[in-house]
């Protein structure tokens, strides 16, 4: 198990760190309304991985605001969110008592070989320029048995039509057949994939907004303007029931998760 001894904790420069984390457009935070839409898309995927997760040592790489590796720490043995972000680390100690947390390089994770039972990793391997190394490392620190969990945007539905993302914040995006390959050639096995979908309602609110409710929040985000009244309401109401996990019909999903096993 991770205890506080097997992690390193660099110790932030500068002087105080606020614990107000600013929206940036890449980091999901809960209770906003213009920003449930992304919140309840992220969080209908590690809804999904609580059984998975359960009585297990779980390292989250990547753990933004923090309600992940919390939503994780209720069904979990314990959890270490790791972040580059030095802010985001103080803010998750801070909001997320049940969570351990440290700041960390993804391509050197700070914890022993063979430690962990689950790592996750959600909407942030499309950030890293080493993606083969980041997960090369996540094996090293599972043990025999462990599973990684890794969630992306989908490159076909995402940046269609393009081999570079359109969102700068973005090094490489994945089709499913890359991001299998990718974990396999990182000595992963038992490798499934799944893809989130819009479920019936979204399938409507889709079909309101002429023909999609991303174009439509994009469009006003783009715009500078205020939300028109009937599409804050209807991004708010999202809930995490409103998406779709299948391994059906991969390559029109809009996110991609990815499990699989050490050997």
């Amino acid at each position: 198990m991770v205890s506080s001894s097997d992690i390193v904790v660099p110790d932030s420069a500068g002087g105080p760190v606020s614990t107000s984390l600013p929206l940036t457009g890449e980091r999901t935070v809960p209770g906003i309304p213009e920003e449930n839409y992304w919140f309840r898309r992220h969080e209908a995927v590690y809804a999904a991985l609580l059984p998975l997760c359960a009585g297990a040592a779980v390292l989250e790489a990547g753990c933004g605001e923090g309600y992940g590796a919390d939503l994780l720490a209720g069904v979990a043995d314990r959890v270490l969110g790791l972040d580059h972000d030095a802010p985001t680390a103080v803010h998750v100690a801070r909001r997320y008592p049940r969570v351990g947390v440290a700041r960390a390089d993804l391509v050197a994770l700070p914890v022993p070989d063979a430690r962990l039972d689950a790592v996750v990793s959600l909407q942030v391997v499309e950030h890293l320029w080493d993606q083969g190394r980041f997960l090369r490392e996540c094996r090293r620190v599972l043990r025999p048995g462990g599973r990684v969990m890794v969630s992306t945007p989908n490159r076909l539905t995402f940046s269609p039509g393009r081999d570079t993302p359109l969102n700068p914040f973005h090094t490489r995006e994945l089709a499913p057949g890359e991001l299998a390959e990718l974990v396999r050639e990182a000595g992963f096995t038992d490798v499934e994939l799944h893809g989130l979908h819009h479920g019936p309602r979204l399938r409507a609110l889709d079909a309101r907004h002429r023909g999609s409710l991303v174009d439509a929040q994009v469009a006003v985000a783009l715009a500078g303007g205020t939300w028109p009244a009937d599409l804050l309401a209807d991004v708010a109401s999202v809930a995490v029931d409103d998406f779709l996990l299948t391994p059906a019909d991969l390559d029109a999903s809009l996110d991609l998760l990815v499990t699989a096993s050490r050997p």
